[in-house]
């Protein structure tokens, strides 16, 4: 098909698409009303619609990616290709059956769809030529990596782009398996220079010696890091999170005392939010904080901490209302604590902690802490206002989960050179296994996942920076995101065989970091309830 014959296809394919995800949202409200009782009893229907409407968002931006490149002249053969892949396999996925997690499969009846309903889906010729762009796409793979499709169509996103990369290329790639076999902290050294080149500052304000620039810079710096290491990538989440919540709920003291430190890397952020009976299920967090003259006492136990022992300040969720106050009783502080390391991991009077062995993730390392009367300054509270960090955390969210898609699509890319790398230099039956069909189409399925999920989470990005309320495209992005990158992970060591499984080979690690994006900043079970609820209610 010629470009313009496919743009036209995909925008009559994703009209159908949009249309069944009006029906099956209207299928789900007459049975569930407004009865928040009934939607959590027909979860398995309400996260399907989730996926299936963030399988359309995904074939929008898609098609738009593809608009742009045709505009610009660089609409390729293998751009092209991704395109027709991706809206086939999507159309025969909602169809057939949306994979929600591993046995996990919603399908139209679940959404009380019929056939007549699908009916347009499995018209469109991306639905029947589906066999035969997949076949060329990885005919194409099977010749190497095509270029072409990755424009940013922004000179200064693009020049970000290309410092980050040689950055994580030289000072991240060659070392990182070293650290996660050794289950070595990520280098100080490296810290260092990813503050010199501005990367915890990036969404601050100029005025505190940040760089100023939105949520797309962000994206294009946590995917380029994480592509090499997501430990790297990973750095600057703390940070963005902090820098998130002083920015928007803070004094103007606690502005001046801490974003610039934030910004120059001079204070490392850590996120001290989870609780070993309270993941994601905030209002019923206990530890608590209790005023004692000029500073409130911490008492309680936090756990999944992400680098905490060298970190220089914690953002705190505690609760200073009474125990059964739920979400009206918490409120967030900008705690300061002394730098630890391995020997002494905590050096604060009030303040324990011991590290949680992980499979992935190891850069950073993760702890549990308790406090023990720990002391926090009274001013350390967050804007001042007891019973204000449910809500000033909320705030923070939308920022959190489209960076940890940028992460994730970064993981799935990494995955995916990996495995067109040992594709073309593994030699079975006297030739590369990148000629078998099933090596090329596990091929084609990392390509043209990749690129929807790198679209969509660019589009939450530019949501956000738009200033409207994007908390069903970031659950969307994340969600999608999370799944390619270990859909990706799995496939490639199925490529690299029994050598996929050694340790020595960086993929093994690659596979243990991409499982942990489907569970923190939300799990994806937590992010379809968010998505479900977002869309019945008609927001966004």
């Amino acid at each position: 098909m010629q470009p313009r014959q496919l743009l036209d296809h995909s925008a009559d394919a994703l009209a159908a698409v949009e249309a069944l995800v009006g029906r099956a949202r209207a299928n789900l409200a007459v049975r569930v009303g407004s009865n928040a009782a009934a939607l959590d009893a027909e979860q398995i229907a309400a996260h399907g619609l989730a996926w299936m409407a963030t399988y359309a968002a995904a074939l929008q931006q898609l098609r738009e990616w593809a608009a742009r490149l045709d505009a610009a002249g660089e609409f390729g053969e293998p751009q092209r290709l991704i395109l027709a892949v991706g809206f086939g396999e999507y159309l025969a996925q909602i169809c057939g059956g949306i994979a929600m997690g591993q046995g996990e499969v919603v399908r139209p009846f679940d959404l009380d769809l019929t056939e007549d309903h699908l009916a347009p889906l499995r018209r469109s010729p991306f639905f029947t030529g589906l066999a035969e762009a997949r076949a060329k796409l990885g005919a194409l793979l099977a010749d190497g990596m095509p270029d072409g499709g990755t424009s940013l169509g922004d000179e200064t996103l693009e020049l970000i782009r290309d410092q980050v990369r040689r950055f994580a290329e030289r000072a991240v790639a060659p070392f990182a398996h070293d650290w996660h076999r050794e289950d070595r902290f990520i280098p100080i050294e490296v810290i260092e220079e990813l503050s010199g080149i501005g990367v915890f500052g990036v969404t601050l304000p100029e005025e505190y010696g940040g760089l100023g620039l939105g949520k797309m810079a962000m994206c294009v710096v946590s995917e380029e890091l994480s592509r090499a290491y997501i430990g790297v990538g990973s750095l600057g989440t703390r940070s963005e999170i902090a820098g998130e919540l002083i920015r928007t709920s803070g004094t103007p003291e606690q502005k001046a005392r801490w974003l610039p430190g934030i910004a120059s890397g001079a204070v490392l952020p850590t996120a001290v939010f989870t609780e070993p009976n309270a993941g994601s299920d905030l209002a019923n967090l206990q530890t608590r904080a209790v005023r004692d003259g000029n500073v409130y006492r911490i008492h309680g136990a936090k756990t999944w901490i992400t680098h905490a022992a060298r970190s220089d300040l914690m953002t705190l969720l505690v609760r200073t209302g009474a125990p059964d106050s739920g979400y009206r009783g918490l409120s967030m502080f900008l705690a300061p604590k002394p730098r630890g390391g391995d020997a002494n991991p905590f050096p604060a009077e009030g303040m324990s902690g011991s590290e949680i062995p992980v499979l992935g993730y190891r850069g950073m390392k993760e702890y549990e802490i308790g406090f023990d009367g720990f002391a926090v300054p009274a001013d350390c509270l967050l804007g001042g206002v007891e019973g204000e960090g449910f809500k000033q955390l909320m705030a923070t969210f939308e920022s959190a989960r489209v960076q940890t898609a940028a992460r994730a699509v970064g993981v799935a890319q990494n995955t995916f050179e990996l495995a067109m790398a040992y594709a073309h230099e593994r030699r079975q039956f006297g030739r590369n296994i990148a000629a078998f069909p099933r090596v090329q189409l596990k091929l084609v399925m990392m390509a043209v996942e990749t690129m929807m999920a790198r679209q969509l989470a660019y589009f939450a990005a530019r949501e956000k920076d738009s200033g409207r309320r994007c908390d069903i495209e970031a659950g969307m992005a994340k969600l999608l995101a999370a799944r390619v990158a270990w859909a990706n992970a799995d496939n490639a060591v199925q490529i690299h065989g029994g050598n996929g499984y050694a340790i020595e080979y960086p993929i093994s690690r690659v596979l243990c970091d991409a499982r942990i994006l489907n569970i923190f900043e939300g799990a994806a079970e937590i992010q379809a309830q968010i998505i479900a609820r977002g869309l019945l209610a008609g927001r966004n």
